[in-house]
């Protein structure tokens, strides 16, 4: 794989984003995440998965970039849909799946944790979803799963703002469950996951399995929705602006357009 790198110690395969300089979340790196999983699925050496970045984030955003070559909105919606599918599938996986969070993770990063069992963090680390600074919104499960873990007034504020939350701050919102200092971060994470590892593989499976039935049917209904609104508001003009300033490096101008 070009994007994610991985390594088996007792029980646990550690998975490393690598792909500088900002480990942005793109169409290759999300379909990598899926094969990972394929990876370990029946791997009988594997009973937990920690991902970690490489460098100075875990995933600081989707690739912007990309968006510049979809065509249209129909496009965007499965877009959508793709990394929708992926990560459903990372929550639903049969082992646990740890994301141990330092520097950022932003808008599809923090979706791609969110998909994860449970979240890790570096108390100085930044966790937020800041699409709408794009004229955009969270294309990833990110308007389903955050008001999950924080609450709806927070989600709301995290997404009207753009301004993201620190380690300490998600694991006081339920974002997150710990946070560690960045340097212990990663090793702190392994030793947890080491321990689930020590579990049965059949029960842990079962656990997840159980775990699941606490979403709401509404969730499925709301990340379709989701799909379909990343596409709409892509094709406004407002994105094309926020998406242009981005890459200049400006404010955008929104005129509601």
């Amino acid at each position: 794989m070009e994007f994610l790198t991985w390594k088996v110690e007792d029980g646990v395969a550690i998975a490393t984003i690598n792909r500088p300089p900002a480990n942005a979340l793109s169409r290759g790196m999300i379909q990598e995440v899926n094969e990972l999983l394929n990876e370990v699925e029946n791997d009988d050496a594997v009973r937990v998965v920690v991902l970690h970045g490489e460098g100075r984030f875990f995933s600081a955003g989707a690739d912007i970039k990309e968006f510049t070559e979809v065509s249209d909105g129909a496009e965007f919606t499965k877009l959508a849909e793709a990394g929708q599918t992926v990560f459903e599938r990372l929550e639903s996986f049969s082992k646990p799946v740890l994301a141990a969070i330092h520097g950022a993770a932003l808008g599809g990063g923090l979706e791609l944790a969110m998909g994860c069992h449970i979240r890790y963090v570096a108390k100085d680390a930044k966790l937020g979803l800041p699409e709408l600074q794009l004229g955009l919104i969270p294309g990833f499960g990110g308007t389903q799963r955050l008001p999950r873990y924080v609450g709806t007034a927070k989600a709301a504020e995290m997404l009207f703002t753009s301004e993201p939350i620190s380690g300490e701050e998600a694991v006081q919102w339920g974002l997150a469950t710990r946070a560690f200092e960045a340097e212990n971060l990663v090793q702190e994470t392994i030793a947890i996951a080491k321990k689930m590892a020590k579990k049965s593989p059949i029960a842990l499976a079962q656990a997840i399995t159980m775990l699941g039935y606490a979403k709401p049917a509404s969730f499925y209904e709301g990340i379709k929705a989701e799909a379909a609104s990343f596409g709409k508001v892509f094709v406004s003009e407002d994105a094309k602006e926020g998406i242009q300033a981005f890459l200049e490096k400006r404010a955008p101008q929104f005129t509601g357009k």
